[in-house]
């Protein structure tokens, strides 16, 4: 439903999956006045090993669905997908619908690292876009510091699935980030939305190695920035109850448990950091999930 004010419309979130409610928490944190509707297009996940053609067009549908919605604007919560697609959402919706993507944190971990060693864990689509070799090039390359990748794609189907912490998931994160360790390696950069979920488990295995960097925080700082610069933040104070809508694209019932436990960690952590613990889930039978066609 529209609004005549537009500061009073919705906000979109996107994410090819449950990824992207780790950008959620953060925003809820910055934003906590707006109303917001998240879309998880699950049907079609995970992103990371599509062709940027279908990548491109699978956002373009996400994003038109949360249009016709009557949102003020998205946030492109997935970090595959906004290699690929926000030049083309921007020139399609214009500058007053602004449409916000992640970049992974590498300057951030650039500027803290003291051994002179970055490394990024991401998925195959997000290491064949643009945007992180562009920032590897503006950031790391004038300030002399090396960036390993490591690259998983099974990480985020793990995550779907609601195994975040299972053996299967210790297993594929020692493959991945045991050569980071040995080459020095003490930030790592986590270049998908998916990730902050997988803190504890690289934590167990990893200890102190890694200092955990992730663009949620950042990401929620800048789209209060855009929304109030565009007129669109809603004002603070005014009554009401915000809510947050869920869709996705595929099973509601396979989504429910999994967004559940997800969401008790990321909305009841109380530090403020942007890695996520995961306390107790509440119950999955509370959390109200529709579907939605893209």
């Amino acid at each position: 439903m529209k609004h005549a004010d537009p500061s009073h419309r919705p906000l979109g979130i996107f994410d090819s999956g449950v990824g992207g409610l780790s950008v959620l928490a953060e925003l809820r944190r910055v934003l906590p006045q707006e109303y917001i509707v998240y879309l998880a297009d699950t049907a079609h996940l995970p992103y990371g090993a599509r062709g940027d053609d279908d990548l491109r067009d699978l956002t373009a549908r996400a994003v038109a669905a949360l249009h016709a919605r009557g949102v003020k604007g998205v946030v492109v919560a997935c970090n595959t997908a906004s290699a690929f697609s926000l030049t083309h959402l921007r020139e399609r919706y214009g500058p007053q619908f602004p449409v916000i993507g992640l970049v992974p944190a590498v300057k951030p971990a650039i500027q803290a690292t003291r051994s002179g060693v970055v490394g990024v864990l991401a998925t195959p689509g997000t290491l064949r876009g643009t945007l992180l070799q562009d920032v590897i090039r503006q950031w790391a390359v004038p300030a002399g510091v090396q960036v390993l990748m490591a690259v998983s794609a099974a990480l985020v189907p793990l995550v779907e699935a609601g195994q975040q912490d299972s053996p299967e998931t210790r297993a594929e994160l020692r493959r991945v980030l045991e050569p980071l360790r040995a080459a020095g390696a003490d930030q790592l950069v986590l270049g998908c939305t998916h990730y902050p979920f997988l803190a504890p488990a690289i934590r167990a295995e990893f200890g102190d190695t890694f200092a955990l960097v992730d663009s949620g925080a950042a990401v929620a700082r800048h789209t209060r920035s855009t929304l109030e610069r565009l007129g669109l933040l809603r004002p603070e104070g005014v009554p009401h109850t915000p809510e947050i809508s869920y869709f996705v694209t595929g099973s509601v019932e396979a989504a429910r448990p999994v967004m559940a436990t997800l969401l008790a960690g990321a909305m009841h952590n109380t530090d403020q950091s942007s890695v996520l613990p995961l306390p107790s889930p509440p119950r999955a039978d509370a959390l109200r999930i529709e579907p939605i066609h893209t």
